[in-house]
């Protein structure tokens, strides 16, 4: 097989999901296409040699529909050669979209890939795609569906995580965020999205709290307590987990990930692809991995998905350097570390989710994009991400610098 390499990646800052962020008068397509022409424009890239655009949008409808990287491609100015393809799979869209690209590189389809994702959650809400796992019987029965605050809160009950352990996971995430931007450790890979007269509108995450503290969350209200017992969802979880008598709702929106804007891409290429652009690779995608999990707690797949990785690579716990976990919700990082046994100076090190925003589709390529600058600052050499998905499910990716 082809060995697959990272040239490059840039994102967005990502903008507060609401009608008053930054971010929100700038469809997804013009977002997609901002990180687009940075790709092009820092690496000299000759478009009409990109094989694929393939983008994650998790609710591709209304301005984020018909084929967004395509639309973004021709927003962009690229040659016509390029083609373009949206996919789905939840929250691990854009890293699944890296992933699919760097199995066409591998088996020699392709030669120069680019991967990633967009969500504008301000524009889009949360759903607006609709679908039988959120509506039909048939589909949530066997399912056990529910929403996932409700699952995180399953899962913080089932694991034993209090409101103190999920509220201070939290607060470091903030104090994380804030001391990457503030050290610049962002700057290189985040470009400002600039309005049609240059002017910018945003050029850091707007989504940070880092003045939060324990007694500010202390005093936020459980999230999922209403829809846990007034809704029957709680009811549910006990369904599948009958060793739960009840559950401890805990997660809010403090330490829950944001609801924001973003777009992201990651420039992929075998050797002679990079060799046709001109560039030495940064790091090799050194395996991927997808995984179906229990449903119920629905957010546990990463440590499903994590064991399979590293079994099926030949590698160990000891072998990654670094991880990065998408903080959709505090216990979910929190079980991923007890799973493992794994040391907070080890994973999510600048902060992540809870702090800085999801932007659903886009979020699996930032934080490879994110965790690939830290290995290069540390002058580390390999490391895990991963992301929880909605309907139990887990994707995880190897990378190691070169």
């Amino acid at each position: 097989m082809t060995e697959v390499f990272i040239y490059d990646h840039v994102r967005t800052p990502r903008g507060r999901g609401k009608k008053d962020g930054a971010l929100h008068e700038v469809p997804s397509v013009r977002l997609a296409a901002k990180t687009l022409e940075a790709i092009r424009e820092r690496n000299g890239l000759d478009t009409g040699t990109v094989d694929d655009i393939i983008m994650g949008c998790v609710d591709p409808v209304m301005d984020a529909g018909a084929v967004i990287p395509k639309a973004a491609a021709f927003e962009a100015g690229y040659s016509t050669k390029a083609p373009g393809m949206q996919i789905s799979r939840f929250c691990a869209s854009g890293l699944d979209a890296v992933n699919f690209g760097a199995g066409k590189i591998a088996q020699g389809a392709d030669d120069i890939v680019i991967a990633g994702g967009v969500e504008s959650m301000s524009r889009v809400g949360l759903g607006m795609s609709g679908g039988a796992w959120f509506m039909d019987p048939s589909v949530n029965f066997p399912a056990y569906f529910m929403p996932q605050g409700v699952s995180a809160d399953l899962i913080a009950t089932k694991y034993g995580f209090s409101r103190t352990d999920v509220d201070a996971y939290a607060v470091e995430s903030q104090k994380r965020a804030a001391h990457a931007w503030e050290k610049g450790w962002f700057d290189k890979s985040v470009i400002p999205v600039k309005d049609q007269n240059g002017l910018t509108i945003l050029a850091k995450d707007e989504h940070m709290r880092p003045a939060t503290d324990m007694q500010a969350l202390a005093s936020l209200n459980p999230s999922f307590q209403m829809p846990g017992e007034m809704g029957g969802f709680e009811a549910v979880g006990i369904q599948a987990h009958p060793e739960i008598e009840r559950i401890n709702y805990v997660h809010h929106a403090g330490n829950s990930s944001g609801i924001v804007d973003g777009a992201s891409v990651v420039l992929l290429g075998s050797k002679a692809g990079g060799e046709s652009m001109g560039k030495k690779p940064r790091a090799r995608i050194k395996a991927f991995a997808n995984i179906g999990s229990d449903p119920a707690l629905m957010l546990t797949g990463p440590v499903d998905v994590t064991e399979k990785l590293l079994k099926r690579s030949g590698m160990n716990l000891a072998d990654i350097d670094l991880f990065e976990l998408n903080e959709a919700f505090a216990a979910v990082v929190l079980r991923y570390m007890q799973a493992f046994d794994i040391d907070h100076d080890r994973i999510n090190v600048n902060g992540g989710a809870i702090a800085m925003g999801h932007p659903l589709g886009a979020t699996g390529a930032m934080i490879l994009g994110t965790v690939l600058d830290e290995l290069e600052r540390r002058d580390l050499n390999t490391a895990l991400v991963t992301l929880c998905i909605g309907a139990g499910m887990g994707t995880a990716t190897v990378i190691e610098r070169v």
